[in-house]
């Protein structure tokens, strides 16, 4: 691919960095913000030409050249690197049905920072009905298998309690989409939802982002000083996603958030008063991260009121169909373009294990969505990993519906007892038998 003088000015001009590789992993185009990430973490000069390199030479933990081989689009990835912290979208460039490279955009924190900042304070000059349109509710939740109806029910229940909700789950099941349902279920729909990632911050910054800070708490503090996000949600709802992740001098503070209700500016001396209802979501076991040390176990007991756990899509495969066609009923209208599959296309996407979730089924199903004719995507517009043998017939029939139901029974009861070793002993027992069997009915090696 020849890139012009004018497409070059073109990127060149933009703040997030792009870099375009080759099949072999090679960079064909890198643009100046990119080439000035290169620089701060490669000790590469801006001016210096690394057309021609390969990009895991220059950056080895990098994941486009598995994006290319995947031909999956990884979107959102938050990453971490020295200095820098920033997004990063990856897409497989496909052109006549093949792929012929792979394109990074990385968007730096300090920029969608900025943006989000300058957005909050646009919807709060529109007006309180106005600062918090997040548009999920418990009707966009797909519940159809025991499990996902178990927890479904179990936060509607709560969802007006005005109780702290603790979200575990593996990543990609929907965790903020729960949130949003919650938030929007709840006496204080009317309030604002605001996020926040706690991983992708440091404890200073974190600190900071969620409490705010009095003028001349450090250097480059804001003349005036500057609200956090616990003053910003008052009389709403904040979620703590990847709580597992705050350090322990800041798990005391917000110990005590949950406690009193009351919160002190970094730098600040005077106490000020909060209205809001935490949610925390994480992926990480939390219990084992008491266990280990590096998470306060009487904060672990201020969040666990009422736990949630959202079950992995590998847990739930009779909703695989619903969530596929729900999702390019979503596609359809977005893109003013009527998308379909094809029943085998269904089949090879129902055999799959879905490590990524819902995310990963969504993934698939937009870039299978760009390579069908005419929006029906067939089996062959799926990504190759899915492109296995159909099993063999004997998987259906009566045998195949009771290892389906078995399946279903165990799950009942791990959402019961919990699904580390502890809980699956206890399924096992209520079952009647042994934790290798009942790892065999779950599909598991144990």
């Amino acid at each position: 691919m020849i890139f012009s003088d004018e497409i070059r000015a073109l990127f060149d001009a933009m703040s997030e960095g792009i870099v375009y590789i080759d099949l072999d992993g090679r960079i064909i185009f890198a643009n100046a913000a990119y080439r000035h990430f290169l620089e701060i973490e490669n000790n590469i000069r801006g001016d210096q030409k690394v057309e021609g390199f390969y990009l895991k030479d220059l950056r080895p933990r990098a994941q486009l050249p598995s994006v290319v081989k995947s031909g999956v689009p990884v979107l959102h990835a938050p990453r971490r690197e020295k200095k820098d912290i920033y997004f990063v979208n990856m897409y497989p460039v496909i052109t006549g049905g093949k792929t012929i490279g792979g394109l990074s955009v990385v968007t730096f924190i300090k920029d969608a920072w900025d943006f989000r900042s300058e957005l909050e304070s646009h919807t709060r000059r529109g007006g309180d009905d106005k600062k918090t349109m997040v548009p999920y509710t418990f009707d966009s939740i797909i519940a159809e298998a025991p499990l996902s109806l178990a927890v479904k029910t179990m936060a509607m229940r709560i969802a007006n309690t005005g109780a702290t909700v603790l979200l575990e789950s593996e990543s990609g099941t929907g965790k903020e989409l729960y949130a949003q349902a919650i938030h929007n279920a709840s006496s204080r729909r009317g309030g604002p939802f605001l996020a926040i990632n706690c991983a992708n911050f440091s404890k200073d910054i974190l600190e900071s982002e969620l409490f705010g800070y009095d003028e001349g708490a450090f250097t480059g503090a804001k003349k005036g000083g500057k609200s956090g996000l616990f003053e910003a949600a008052g009389g709403g709802t904040i979620l703590l996603d990847e709580i597992s992740e705050i350090e322990l001098p800041l798990q005391a503070k917000l110990l005590r958030v949950l406690q009193d209700h009351r919160i002190r500016r970094v730098g600040g001396v005077d106490e000020i008063d909060v209205d809001v209802r935490v949610i925390a979501s994480c992926n990480a076991d939390l219990n084992k991260r008491v266990e280990e040390g590096k998470f306060r176990k009487d904060l672990y007991y201020r969040l666990n009121v009422f736990p949630l756990h959202i079950p992995a899509l590998r847990e739930r495969p009779e909703e695989i169909r619903p969530l596929a066609l729900g999702i390019l009923s979503e596609f359809s209208r977005t893109q003013n373009k009527e998308f379909s599959l094809t029943e085998k296309a269904l089949r090879c996407l129902e055999r799959h294990n879905w490590p990524g979730n819902v995310r990963e089924l969504r993934n698939v199903l937009e870039f299978s969505g760009y390579l069908a004719d005419n929006g029906v995507i067939e089996a062959d517009n799926l990504p190759e990993i899915f492109l296995k043998p159909e099993q063999d017939d004997a998987e259906g029939g009566l045998a195949g519906k009771v290892r389906a139901f078995e399946r279903g029974e165990v799950l009942k009861l791990l959402y019961k007892y919990g699904n580390d070793v502890k809980g699956k002993q206890k399924a096992a027992d209520a079952l009647h038998i042994s934790l290798a069997t009942l790892y065999n009915k779950l599909g598991e090696n144990g």
